[in-house]
């Protein structure tokens, strides 16, 4: 891994627009000045303690943190159950009656569950999972669209101590086997299928391709989206209906005291060697960060009307969807469908309608909504906004600008985000009622969390780039990788030494302290806010029969911040057409799911490669941005790079 230079990126500390926090809105912000920050670096277990003493515990901990780098445990001795925070301690109050979940669906339906409602679907289904034989310590997959059985399934997992892998509903058939099968799932949760932009995603049609290879699931649980023209198979034995066993359950489950460091979930997430990591999250620590977090960046007040648009397929709908907004008690919107569908305006539709206060999405949509024009805008009332929130991603300052602009009017402060599946929550972040905002910055470390910026030796870098580093445990923080414990501390921890986490960003630092993001700097690409392994992708499209090798590398995209170029080499017999191109990009659809899809395919004789044979792949980068070539000097033949220059400009323009 090589220091990021990042010349393109230069640009962004000579951004000197100022925003300051608005009078108004800090004279009644939970967080009103800075000295939070200073309180939680003279004393950051009794910080992270405060907010874990907000939660509801069934045994007090004993200790705050147990720090054995890179192994940390949090809140020792300490038994807590997520879904009572989430559910229980609200639904017994003065907000048993408050709305806890809107879910919009994209053909129009709609479902309002307060927080009693949900407390009792999630005590039944908690206890449709027991009659299936679920018990504490086991796994359950759960691959359902956007609808609110996906919050009732985590958290009834929760509930009895089941361990919940939501797999990404736009993954394909081998992905979800694969997930499945590393964490030896006993369970499957999915839906007879979902709605995107108008059509039907036949989800159970994909889920039993999967199931033809998945030994250890031993029940399927199928959700009746409500449509009879989704044809499903049901087999009889394994397969049941959501419906049918929610009949007969009963309302009441005891939640299972589960200790702090017990396993809350697993999520995979892309790596650089092709193998998706089952990134692992425990209870108490998890659930102190995701609800610290969300009250103070989000600023959350009991009137809030909250919606993140992330599906809870990722680590963000996890952590601000479901587990810190619930914890907060917080009214939280879900949409199902796309933000174009059925026209361009469906999420300011959504906003006006819902009165929504606080609006948290990816820079791609923000791009997105920019290339759509402020008509769409302009055609909806989004007075009802206070705070907007960008994650996934760096945002570029003018799509800072115009979000600010057009979409908050110029009165809601942006909270810019950065955090990773593994950290669990936001970890560099505004605090909107006492930070400076800078377009296209971060800002600075959540308080208690440490941050630098560290060269490749591991020297820190005071003002300058280099790389990311995070040198203080943090509540959230991953406890491992799923049955890979060695991956775990080589791949996060071993750089620069077990008390410093790697990861894998490029970053700057300003003279005012600003964190500046610059994206990664292994080889993953961010597509729309998506971690995709280039192996993945390579792997992908080598098992097609006529390709005998492929080089994936990510390049600019207007929109989705990353798009994925694949320089490819056909086996002798196979001949390299448009056709055969169109054919590679289902056959990675089929492999990995549509986010994978690579926008740009160039069949090649040769790629670049060391004498060694190893595949140059920041050559590659070079010529799918367009950019002059570097050092070509170790390559076994340099005529071939500048061929592939030429081809590449001539197929996609440069």
């Amino acid at each position: 891994m090589a220091d990021p230079t990042h010349a393109e990126f230069d640009d962004l500390l000579r951004e000197h627009r100022t925003f300051a926090p608005p009078p108004d809105f800090t004279a009644r912000a939970v967080v009103r000045d800075d000295s939070i920050y200073a309180e939680a670096e003279r004393d950051p277990d009794a910080f992270w303690a405060r907010f874990a003493g907000e939660l509801e515990w069934s045994r007090r901990w004993d200790t705050v943190l147990d720090w054995q780098p890179p192994h940390a445990k949090w809140f020792v001795g300490g038994k807590i159950n997520a879904s009572v925070n989430c559910l229980d301690r609200h639904a017994r109050g003065p907000r048993r009656n408050k709305a806890a979940l809107i879910w919009e669906g994209e053909p129009g339906d709609r479902r309002t569950l307060t927080y009693f409602d949900l407390f009792r679907q999630v005590s039944a289904f908690a206890n449709v999972l027991k009659s299936l034989g679920v018990r504490k310590g086991d796994r359950v997959a759960i691959y359902l669209p956007l609808i609110p059985e996906l919050a009732i399934s985590m958290l009834a997992c929760a509930r009895i101590g089941a361990v919940h892998s939501v797999v990404f509903g736009g993954f394909s058939a081998e992905s979800l086997r694969d997930r499945i099968n590393d964490s030896k799932c006993k369970l499957l949760v999915t839906a007879d299928g979902g709605f995107r932009r108008g059509q039907i995603v036949a989800l159970k049609q994909v889920a039993d391709e999967a199931l033809a290879d998945t030994p250890s699931i031993e029940n399927v649980v199928v959700v009746q989206r409500g449509h009879a023209e989704m044809p499903v198979h049901i087999e009889e034995g394994r397969d049941h209906w959501y419906h049918r066993l929610m009949q007969d359950a009963s309302y009441k489950c005891d939640p299972e005291p589960m200790d702090a460091e017990d396993m809350l979930y697993i999520l995979y997430t892309s790596g650089t060697t092709g193998k998706p990591k089952g990134i692992v999250h425990t209870t108490g620590g998890y659930l102190v960060g995701t609800y610290a977090t969300t009250k103070l960046v989000f600023d959350l007040h009991e009137e809030d009307v909250y919606w993140c648009t992330a599906d809870i397929g990722w680590v963000t709908g996890h952590s601000y969807v479901v587990y810190g907004p619930l914890a907060n008690g917080a009214t939280v919107v879900m949409y199902e469908g796309a933000p174009d569908w059925p026209k361009k305006d469906r999420f300011w539709s959504i906003i006006e309608t819902h009165g929504v206060t606080v609006f948290y999405t990816a820079p791609t949509a923000i791009r997105a909504f920019m290339r759509w024009g402020v008509e769409w805008t302009q055609k909806r009332d989004l007075s009802s906004l206070r705070l907007l929130g960008s994650v996934g991603e760096p945002i570029n300052p003018e799509a800072w600008v115009w979000y600010y602009r057009f979409i908050g009017g110029e009165r809601c402060p942006v909270v810019d985000t950065w955090w990773q599946t593994e950290t669990g929550m936001i970890m560099i972040t505004p605090l909107p009622g006492v930070t400076t905002l800078k377009p296209g910055s971060a800002t600075r470390p959540f308080p208690g969390i440490a941050a630098e910026i560290r060269t490749e030796r591991g020297d820190k870098v005071e003002v300058g780039g280099g790389l990311l580093a995070l040198t203080r445990p943090w509540p959230s923080m991953l406890r491992g990788i799923y049955g890979d414990p060695e991956r775990y501390v080589r791949q996060y921890w071993s750089k620069w030494g077990s008390g410093v986490y790697v990861t894998g960003d490029g970053a700057k630092r300003d003279e005012d302290g600003c964190f500046w993001l610059l994206g990664r700097v292994d080889d993953v690409i961010n597509v729309a806010g998506h971690r995709i392994g280039t192996m993945e992708v390579e792997s992908a499209l080598v098992d097609h029969p006529g390709v005998a090798e492929a080089a994936v590398v990510g390049r600019s995209h207007e929109i989705k911040g990353q798009a994925i170029a694949a320089f490819v080499t056909v086996k002798e017999g196979t001949h390299a057409t448009k056709d055969l191109a169109d054919v590679l990009k289902e056959h990675v659809v089929k492999k990995i799911g549509a986010i994978a899809r690579p926008d740009d395919i160039l069949f090649t004789a040769d790629l670049p490669k060391t004498r060694s044979g190893k595949i140059m792949r920041r050559l590659l980068r070079d010529i799918a941005e367009g950019k002059a070539l570097g050092d070509t000097t170790t390559l076994a033949d340099p005529a071939v790079v500048a061929k592939l220059k030429a081809n590449y400009e001539e197929e996609y323009g440069g």
